[in-house]
């Protein structure tokens, strides 16, 4: 066990050391240049204005204004660069600066960024009228999300981790440490509970995604167009995959659901299940940042990786404390129990791993940690999971001395109690950090 643990710590220390030596990843799709370069006095006023990002873009999903006005745009020099046609109407309006407001969706995971270029133009480009526009580039663009939006999109985020870790963890328990829990009353419920959230999570996921990187408010999450929309997009294959794995999912719980133990050590059914697992875990990760970085090959195994620990964890965890423990039967507290800790070390190390990975490839640096939001709340979740660790070292401590009188003493109460409080607080810290992993997906990493 302690080699174990050495090894899990160099391993984890060597990725880290990855953070000193790697370039950030570029956050979505940003503006890399344009021309003219905005501040700059121009000499007459421009015709058109150039705007080339840092990934492909499509017209659909970008939007450039001029005093409240969408101007015509033209994709030019490859799908990174686009020109904006300015009116020369638009031109003696603006006064002494024009200032164009652009607004862009991503097309890898529909996040969206916005800003604004501001020009100087000579006095007899314009009207006489005043200019009251600000000189500073670095003003707030007009356009922003919303933030209720935003806030219904990472709860939707989270309610749909959750459901996805019960639902996968639950019956990777089932199927490998406890096949007579599938006639257990709570088991079932908890199983159909969360394939029911996983998929209207997934549904108002969707709506939500596509208001807020349209910049729409939240009955724009209610409209079909805006499901059509985001359909069109790379992040929106990805969540009509992720939804048609969770219609998927309700074969292999009706399976279970009806046949119970015999279902649980089918090995087609095991199977069937296992890749229905391995299609949610997989197009879950799709629409998160694992894409982002010079390598976003490691980074979709790292994703897969370290959903499958978290769902082994936490499903675990759950029927272990509502399955297993109240019912108190020695021997499926011997063999359930013991499997769990050994299940529950192998996904900590995967977690913790496959965690170092995601950090380097998404956050890039070590100074971006401390120095965007971003790192910041990546921090807090680390901080969180160090508190869960601490707490699941007591619950394993508890199994190497207590475990044996418990089951001698048939489940005695009073011996198992400590080990069901200590479950208990470790559930709930879980949950904390997927709270925190759901805020993690909807906000831009190097801001």
């Amino acid at each position: 066990m302690r080699t174990r643990t050495r090894s899990l710590y160099v391993v984890v220390l060597a990725l880290v050391a990855l953070l000193f030596t790697t370039p950030a990843a570029s956050a979505h799709t940003e503006l890399e240049s344009s021309s003219p370069k905005s501040g700059a006095r121009l000499d007459e006023p421009p015709k058109e204005v150039t705007l080339t990002f840092t990934e492909p873009v499509d017209l659909a999903d970008l939007h450039v204004t001029l005093g409240g006005d969408e101007l015509a745009l033209a994709q030019e020099k490859g799908r990174d660069t686009v020109a904006a046609d300015i009116p020369q109407r638009k031109t003696k309006e603006a006064g002494r600066r024009l200032t164009l407001d652009w607004h862009v969706r991503s097309k890898k995971d529909g996040h969206p960024s916005s800003g604004k270029l501001s020009f100087a133009l000579p006095a007899h480009a314009g009207s006489a009228a005043p200019d009251h526009t600000s000189t500073d580039d670095t003003a707030a663009p007009a356009v922003a999300p919303s933030g209720t939006v935003r806030t219904a999109w990472a709860v939707a985020r989270w309610v749909g981790y959750l459901a996805l870790a019960l639902y996968v963890g639950g019956l990777a328990f089932v199927a490998m440490l406890w096949p007579e829990g599938s006639r257990e009353l709570r088991t079932r419920r908890i199983l159909a509970s969360s394939w029911a959230a996983g998929l209207v999570a997934t549904v108002a996921a969707t709506g939500l995604q596509g208001a807020y990187g349209a910049m729409g408010s939240i009955g724009d999450a209610f409209k079909a167009s805006t499901y059509v929309d985001l359909l069109g997009s790379e992040v929106g294959v990805a969540l009509a995959c992720r939804a048609l794995m969770w219609v998927l999912g309700a074969v292999v719980l009706a399976a279970l659901l009806q046949n119970g133990e015999r279902a649980a050590r089918s090995p087609g059914w095991r199977v069937s299940a296992a890749v229905v697992c391995l299609g949610l875990l997989r197009t879950t990760g799709m629409a998160g940042h694992n894409s982002e970085g010079s390598h976003p090959g490691w980074g979709a195994v790292a994703d897969l990786v370290h959903l499958l620990g978290i769902s082994l964890w936490l499903g675990g965890l759950t029927l272990l404390l509502a399955g297993v423990l109240p019912r108190r039967r020695p021997e499926e507290m011997s063999t359930a129990v013991s499997g769990y800790s050994t299940l529950a070390g192998v996904s900590v190390a995967a977690i913790a791993a496959a965690g170092a990975v995601l950090t380097w490839q998404v956050v890039g640096s070590f100074d971006a940690l401390f120095a965007t939001g971003y790192g910041q709340l990546l921090l807090v979740k680390l901080a969180l999971l160090a508190g869960v660790l601490l707490i699941a070292q007591r619950s394993r401590g508890w199994v190497r001395t207590r475990l044996d009188i418990a089951v001698l003493l048939r489940g005695d109460r009073a011996t198992v109690r400590p080990f069901v409080y200590s479950v208990a607080a470790e559930t709930g810290l879980v949950l904390v950090v997927l709270a925190a992993t759901s805020l993690l997906v909807t906000a831009a990493p190097g801001r």
